[in-house]
């Protein structure tokens, strides 16, 4: 199986405190340095999973981006989409004592895919405007398609009903999304088959036909709870929930938010 992301390529900038920074002095933290971006940390996991991935997305020109490629390269993940001149994205994720974190986004020229930039042979073999025609092509190659909702911040920036609008536009197979994106748009379960709501530490509702499934997490020692879901939604797309909560329990037990 071929999974392709259509997403970010960023860098992830993880800072993990022991306590509290101090104001107007320096505070010894742990950091760490990688890939970052949603759709690049799910095709991460995917490869750590067992299955393949490719990334579609629209890349700067400048050495930051030639480090994000490589190290996403390096994980087995093909890398595809335009390069061109600008910056590229950097999050910084400040992790508390308990594994919870906060993130700050400069996403740099990746939310500069146009639908015109797009080429088929990219989305082939399964997997804004260039969102829908992604759909689009990866239908006519036979793909299904999912999306997750994130985030939450930026749903409401954009506006819920408009958002919901376009997802219904899309019209995806399957929905990822958190609690507050789920209750932004109203709750999108019936644009879907099914909806995967995850809810942190009480664990992941599966929403189908048949009505809600709730899963309770796996055990594991939170250090970092940057990426858990990107790595919930990689393993439910190569195995199931049983596997997607695996890959988030082995996720929060790490530093950061791709495998190691």
């Amino acid at each position: 199986m071929l999974v392709c992301t259509l997403g970010d390529l960023l860098l992830d900038v993880i800072v993990r405190a022991p306590g509290p920074l101090a104001p107007g002095a320096d505070t010894p933290v742990e950091a760490r340095v990688s890939t970052g971006g949603q759709a690049a940390n799910v095709a991460s996991w995917v490869m750590a999973l067992g299955e393949q991935a490719r990334f579609v997305g629209k890349r700067a020109d400048d050495a930051a981006a030639e480090l994000a490629r490589s190290l996403l390269a390096e994980r087995g993940v093909e890398v595809a989409g335009p390069s061109v001149a600008g910056s590229t994205g950097v999050v910084v994720a400040f992790v508390a004592p308990d594994g919870e974190r906060s993130m700050a986004t400069d996403r740099g020229v990746a939310p500069e895919l146009r639908a015109d930039e797009l080429e088929g042979a990219w989305l082939a073999d399964p997997i804004g405007g260039a969102a829908l025609a992604a759909a689009d092509r990866a239908r006519e190659e036979g793909a299904r398609v999912s999306v997750d909702l994130s985030s939450w911040s930026t749903i409401r920036e954009y506006g819920p009903e408009r958002f919901r609008a376009r997802l219904e536009q899309l019209a995806p197979d399957l929905v990822f999304a958190n609690e507050p994106e789920w209750e932004l748009v109203g709750g999108a379960y019936g644009l879907a088959e099914a909806a995967v709501v995850k809810r942190g530490s009480r664990g992941v509702a599966v929403i189908g036909a048949n009505g809600s499934e709730e899963h309770a997490p796996l055990g594991a020692e939170v250090v970092d709870t940057t990426g858990a879901g990107d790595a919930l939604a990689a393993g439910f797309l190569v195995g199931g929930i049983e596997l997607g909560l695996e890959a988030a329990a082995r996720c929060v037990a790490q530093m950061g938010a791709v495998p190691v």
